[in-house]
């Protein structure tokens, strides 16, 4: 599945990827270089006028991290995982500090889907 995006999203996505959080970092050395179950992602990815923290195209799968931030935008939050989930991507999302403090945890929920789903 071809996936557009905003073609103005793409230098502010490189933006992101060269300042990323410690959190998004933690999770990104578990996911890279297909770590994961031999699975590809992709970080700070471009997906329509979104940009989702990680996305592996052949699961059509989104992992989100939520800081702090996202408790005061969970209205655009949720237009947001609609427009993704009409594309028939599935997101998983996980607390900034599930990602700090339990990443076994969390490693452990996004293998589950994959075994599920793949």
């Amino acid at each position: 599945m071809i996936i557009k995006y905003n073609p103005k999203l793409k230098l502010i996505a490189r933006k992101l990827r060269k300042n990323s959080t410690k959190t998004e970092i933690y999770l990104w050395n578990e996911l890279k270089n297909k770590k994961l179950i031999g699975y590809a992602f992709k970080r700070q990815k471009p997906i329509g006028n979104y940009i989702v923290d990680f996305f592996a195209p052949k699961l059509n799968l989104i992992i989100e991290i939520d800081g702090i931030t996202h408790d005061f935008k969970i209205d655009s939050d949720n237009i947001r995982q609609d427009f993704l989930q009409s594309l028939s991507l599935t997101l998983l999302r996980f607390s900034d500090s599930d990602v700090k403090h339990n990443l076994d945890a969390v490693l452990i929920s996004i293998k589950d889907w994959i075994d599920k789903n793949q």
